[in-house]
């Protein structure tokens, strides 16, 4: 499983026409949670520019489908967008997890112990 981020970037009409649209593109954005393609998603604030969808998937097709399929797009809500493969290394559900067991590092794999604490202070 692989991860891609959906990059929005919104038209500068964006949250005058947003009421219009939001149900509809939260109905997709949900459906396509349920379906395990939608991980999170959401605006970018401070300033309202854009937005960032994390999806779950063997391609990167399931974020290109779902960006122009998706209401915000098809009606201009949207001036922008792209997919990026996301190398995903550390956390829960990373895609290829890296794990960093040096001496200065202790034991970071999931399930183990840490290592006692050789610098008390």
């Amino acid at each position: 499983m692989k991860h891609f981020l959906l990059f929005y970037e919104v038209s500068e009409n964006y949250l005058a026409r947003r009421p219009e649209f939001r149900h509809a593109h939260l109905a997709k954005a949900w459906a396509a949670h349920r379906r395990g393609e939608l991980l999170l998603g959401g605006a970018l604030n401070d300033p309202l520019d854009g937005a960032v969808l994390l999806f779950a998937g063997e391609a990167r097709e399931v974020a290109e489908e779902f960006a122009r399929t998706d209401p915000y797009v098809i009606n201009g809500l949207v001036s922008r967008w792209r997919v990026r493969e996301w190398a995903t290394v550390a956390g829960a559900g990373a895609a290829n997890p890296v794990y960093a067991d040096g001496p200065d590092l202790g034991a970071s794999r999931p399930n183990q112990a840490s290592p006692p604490n050789r610098n008390p202070r």
